[in-house]
């Protein structure tokens, strides 16, 4: 079975395309900017070979048939006819209430998935044009739908609603979604896999840190809490969003600042975070850099993400009483061996003990980094969420 994976966003495509027979990457690769000068798909063969191709790309219709000319075309592509794709999973970032796992794409489907398009109108309309896309170059091909959101649907009502009237929660569905489902849902059965244990039976905190970050609480296999709320702004320190906030800020600064809401939506998603900390960036590189010449700014949003994610691990550690497993994915959590070590520290009297040897210099492998004596394991994982979205694919495809 051959599964093609596309994650549409507003001006790009990334795709992954598997033979799901040892799950192996045939091929993966990126269209970029759509729609705008400069648009090119960068592929990246199962050797590891990179070819780019320039060329206008007017729409994600043009940029998904380009995709699918490459991986078929006779010098760069891997199968020799389109009919050699079983079925096509894409990412979609909202599923709202409706969606609490991933669902074979019809009418219905796509009807649901375009009420939710005023929860995330950055990121479901091109996720829409995606399917549209695969419907009319393809039209006999069987497409599948994996929510971001639909992992932590099994929240309890009180963790995810919020203190306004309850009225607003029925009437616009106003409530602690999370988002990051598919990349917390593989992480943590995967460090479950690499511990030879079932998540059923295990209390795991997993961080995906990258320039978007969250925290989820996973119990018994099933997300209980999540640090991201009713829009991927809630929560920790991000690259470019504030993260956990004050409403009373944004009214005191929309009065003050003479913004409008759409104004105010840009400030706290475009130019907060440690890009509006620092005014240095948004990249942990840069800002690292400029914390070891001594910048004030850097050191003190290094030591106020750091914080933040403490509280977290801190707070969903309560709220399970205790926790057997701490997980760290994203480009951040992968790669950031100061930033996992400065977390973990002043964690130990809970039972989280990192082991600085194992974790010292250790980029994107998979690896147990906490002490033997640690009462918590302490992991890296690095996260795969095409792999995920494949396997749904797959199963979905193997049920109908």
């Amino acid at each position: 079975m051959k599964i093609l994976v596309l994650n549409c966003g507003s001006s790009s495509i990334k795709f992954q395309f598997f033979d799901m027979e040892g799950e192996k990457v045939l091929s993966k690769g990126l269209v970029e900017k759509i729609g705008l000068n400069g648009s090119c798909l960068v592929l990246e063969k199962a050797t590891g070979e990179k070819v780019i191709f320039e060329g206008e790309i007017l729409d994600h219709k043009v940029g998904i048939e380009y995709v699918l000319g490459v991986l078929t075309s006779e010098k760069h592509g891997c199968i020799s006819d389109l009919d050699e794709i079983t079925a096509v999973g894409h990412r979609v970032v909202h599923g709202g209430e409706h969606f609490k796992e991933s669902a074979i794409v019809d009418s219905n489907v796509i009807s649901e998935m375009e009420k939710c398009i005023d929860l995330a109108p950055l990121h479901n309309p091109p996720n829409l044009k995606g399917i549209e896309a695969i419907s009319d170059i393809i039209p006999d091909m069987k497409q599948v739908a994996v929510f971001d959101t639909a992992f932590h649907q099994t929240m309890p009502k009180h963790a995810y609603m919020y203190g306004i009237p309850y009225s607003l929660y029925m009437k616009y569905g106003i409530r602690r979604y999370g988002f990051h489902g598919t990349s917390h849902r593989y992480v943590s059965k995967r460090a479950c896999k690499i511990l030879g244990t079932e998540c059923e039976n295990k209390k795991i905190i997993t961080c995906h840190l990258g320039n978007g970050a969250s925290v989820a609480a996973i119990q018994n296999g099933r997300s209980v809490d999540t640090s991201m709320g009713f829009t991927p702004l809630e929560g920790l320190l991000m690259g470019t969003r504030s993260g956990d906030l004050d409403i009373g800020v944004v009214t005191y600064l929309m009065e003050k600042e003479k913004l409008g809401s759409d104004t105010a939506s840009i400030l706290f998603n475009k130019h907060s975070g440690m890009l509006g900390l620092t005014g240095i960036s948004s990249d942990f590189r840069d800002i690292n850099d400029k914390a070891a010449e001594g910048n004030e700014l850097a050191k003190i949003a290094l030591v106020m993400y750091h914080y933040r994610v403490k509280k977290y691990i801190g707070a969903y550690t309560a709220a399970m009483n205790g926790c057997d497993v701490l997980v760290f994915t994203g480009g951040i959590g992968e790669n950031a061996d100061q930033t996992r070590k400065a977390i973990c520290d002043e964690l130990d009297w809970l039972g989280f003990e990192i082991d600085e040897k194992k974790n010292k210099g250790l980029r994107s492998k998979e690896a147990i980094i906490s002490k033997d004596s640690s009462k918590v394991k302490i992991m890296v994982v690095p996260t795969n969420e095409e792999l995920m979205i494949a396997r749904d694919t797959k199963l979905l495809m193997e049920d109908k």
